[in-house]
């Protein structure tokens, strides 16, 4: 026997089921045997006596999960970190192991109330006393990892938790001697897994299966070489075997009814201090200001969201609700995660919801030098497509050419200094490029309630319409595109060749005629296939009006590649009277800019078409500047390109009979789009009717 290691564990006498607090007591509430129970607890109680000393705390009434005494508290040398339960249920346990602790000499330190740690439930120190792995995201509070580093002295690893089937820290993460880890991957985000590969090597990890997680097998007590446990498959004890451990199986199935097996049932009282080992913590932490109509535009849900999807916790230390109909709430949140790299991950998309540093915190933004033509400093703020401001010697700057996916590069000019986006291609060497998140801001336009609220014909806010009537959707579309027609405005469309498959080419052609449309961006197939309808009656060989394959059509594109190519140009094919109709066609009569971006499948391809990726993306930079909205058309590449080099405020309707397509462009987070997912042909055919019942505003007040 090993006397030196001890372990507190608490008997059975008032256990039970009696409430739910994890998913492993849904539907057993009162289902447990008491005499299974304590059968149970006696087999573990001495199988643990054979090789250490077992002390007991006195059980009560009135808290039955108290037998989990692995939730006691975190003990190291003669100093423990009391528990603070999450849960009401198990609060009651506190001042009952507090006095234990007392009463054996330990120096008991107390976390706040509104700070939850369930003692080595959520911390289990690596057996070869290095370090201190805690988990967070159920149960315990990432906030308390500091103040236990602190008090423990020692280095704290935190881990965040996924699969509230394991709620706990020891319910997936079992150390063992000799620097072994047994685990369950799943069971932690990204972030998590690395962090343990990088401190574990990969001999010494013990990954198991799901079906031995779900018997609690990482739920074990490990003395020296003996591993005691619920129940393992061969092929698990196997490899313990193999590597110099010796498994112990004893039952404890009445436990696991209540989400705990043997170490939730034990707490090791004596863990031996490494003098040469001492605290840090790699948790950070950092205060956010909030301002706007937080509630109602569901600003603090998705704030608060995006700290917990990555990867870290919150507390909203204080909260200002707006009193009147148009006041505004202002937030300060203290954010916390378990590193710098994931605080600049939340830090950067928080940024995108508008929220800053108080006041006092604000400063300027660093940059650092480009040494190398086409490659920014490592860290570099990627930019949205919301307005964005700079903070530059105490003042902010507006970010000129506000596109997505870019670096903002500061330079100094005669009239001050100047901020602008960039794209990593076009970075020089001295270009000085904005890293990390401090001092960056986007600006978000705060509605009043009328005006989102009351707009009759206002655009629609952000969403795919795919059960909504489409006719509703385009009523309010045709209704915009008339304003911004009537007001001298810019309608840029992207296109793909479904349009002109589906019937839809007359139409916007008409749409072209009727000045509707400012600026066409497509690739080189829709250009064809609409000269193809135009010359040949055909689409991919297709009738178009019969709808029946045509002997010999398959070679129809081909030779509109070929005439063009003849003549020169489109605009010369149409000057010829080679092309007498068709979208292209209205194009040119009608002086409306296009831009054809080439690709790797492009047959010919028309001498219109740009085959260089960079000049092409340029010139579809060039054309969407100035415009009021967007219209996508069955065209997933091109309108995602188009998306990325567009900045907000600028209205979008993706069309596609994709879901997904439609669903990817809404993702990129404007306000100000919608998808409609339906046929293409069908849709521009409902615009134009709609278009041609509208009057124009400007009409209606000449008349009123």
């Amino acid at each position: 026997m090993t006397a030196a290691i001890r372990f507190l564990m608490c008997a059975p006498d008032h256990y039970d089921v009696d409430y739910v607090i994890n998913p492993w007591m849904e539907g057993n509430v009162h289902k447990s045997s008491r005499d299974r129970a304590v059968e149970q607890w006696q087999k573990l109680f001495h199988v643990l006596k054979e090789h250490a000393v077992v002390e007991l705390v006195t059980p009560h009434k009135g808290v039955p999960d108290m037998v989990f005494t692995a939730n006691a508290g975190l003990v190291l040398g003669d100093t423990v970190v009391l528990s603070r339960f999450y849960h009401k249920e198990r609060q009651g346990e506190e001042p009952f192991f507090n006095e234990w602790f007392l009463q054996q000499g330990y120096t008991v330190h107390e976390l706040p109330k509104d700070l939850p740690f369930e003692g080595a439930g959520d911390a289990l120190l690596d057996r070869e006393g290095r370090w201190l792995w805690a988990g967070y995201g159920f149960r315990s509070e990432l906030d308390s990892h500091p103040l236990i580093a602190k008090w423990l002295d020692i280095e704290v690893l935190s881990l965040r938790l996924m699969d509230d089937r394991f709620y706990h820290l020891d319910t997936c993460f079992c150390p063992l001697s000799g620097g072994y880890l047994l685990y369950y991957p799943p069971a932690f985000d990204s972030y998590s897994n690395r962090l343990i590969e990088m401190r574990v090597p990969e001999a010494k990890r013990i990954a198991i299966t799901e079906a031995d997680a779900v018997n609690f097998a990482c739920n074990a007590v490990n003395i020296e070489h003996i591993v005691v446990m619920n129940k393992a498959s061969q092929e698990l004890k196997q490899r313990l075997t193999g590597l110099g451990f010796q498994v112990i199986e004893t039952p404890l199935t009445e436990f696991l009814k209540a989400g705990g097996a043997a170490k939730c049932l034990t707490l090791r009282v004596t863990e031996p201090i490494r003098t040469e080992v001492h605290a840090t913590a790699t948790v950070e932490s950092r205060i956010i200001r909030l301002e706007g109509h937080l509630l109602d535009a569901g600003i603090i849900n998705r704030a608060l969201d995006l700290v917990v999807e990555g990867g870290g916790s919150f507390q909203v230390l204080n909260f200002h609700l707006g009193e009147q109909r148009q006041s505004t709430s202002v937030a300060d949140v203290k954010v916390t995660a378990p590193s710098h790299e994931v605080m600049e991950s939340i830090m950067s998309q928080l940024i995108d919801l508008g929220a800053l540093p108080p006041p006092q915190e604000v400063c300027d933004a660093h940059t650092e030098p480009v040494v190398l033509a086409g490659v920014s400093p490592d860290d570099f703020y990627v930019t949205t497509i919301y307005p964005t401001e700079v903070r530059v010697n105490d003042e902010w700057v507006q970010v000129q050419g506000q596109r997505m996916d870019a670096a903002i590069v500061v330079s100094s000019t005669t009239t001050g200094v100047a901020t602008r986006c960039k794209l990593l291609r076009d970075l020089q060497v001295g270009d000085r490029v904005v890293v990390g998140v401090e001092g960056i801001r986007t600006v978000r336009k705060v509605e009043s309630r009328e005006q989102r609220n009351s707009q009759e014909f206002g655009f629609m806010g952000a969403g795919v319409s795919s059960e909504r009537r489409v006719e509703l959707v385009v009523e309010q579309i045709a209704w915009e595109m008339r304003q911004i027609r009537d007001q001298g405005g810019k309608v840029v469309v992207t296109a793909g060749p479904v349009v002109i498959h589906t019937g839809g080419g007359e139409h916007l052609s008409h749409l072209i005629r009727e000045g509707y449309v400012q600026a066409l961006l497509g690739g080189n197939a829709i250009a064809v296939h609409d000269m193809e309808q135009a010359m040949l009656g055909t689409s991919l060989g297709v009738d178009m009006k019969r709808g029946v394959s045509v002997r010999g059509g398959h070679r129809h594109h081909l030779k509109v590649i070929n005439t063009v190519r003849r003549y020169g140009s489109i605009a010369k094919a149409v000057e010829a009277g080679v092309v007498n109709q068709g979208v292209f066609y209205e194009c040119v009569k009608h002086q409306i800019p296009f831009s054809l971006a080439g690709s790797i499948r492009d047959d010919g391809p028309l001498p219109d078409t740009q085959m260089d990726l960079i000049k092409a993306q340029q010139d579809y930079a060039n054309l969407i500047q100035g415009a009021d909205l967007i219209l996508m058309l069955s065209s997933m590449l091109h309108s995602i390109g188009v998306g990325n080099m567009t900045p907000a405020g600028v209205k979008m309707v993706c069309v596609d009979i994709n879901p997904a397509v439609v669903t990817k462009l809404s993702d990129r987070g404007s306000v100000e789009s919608v998808g409609v997912v339906t046929d293409v042909g069908l849709f521009l055919s409902l615009l134009v009717q709609q278009l041609g019942k509208l009057t124009s505003p400007y009409q209606l007040a000449q008349i009123a």
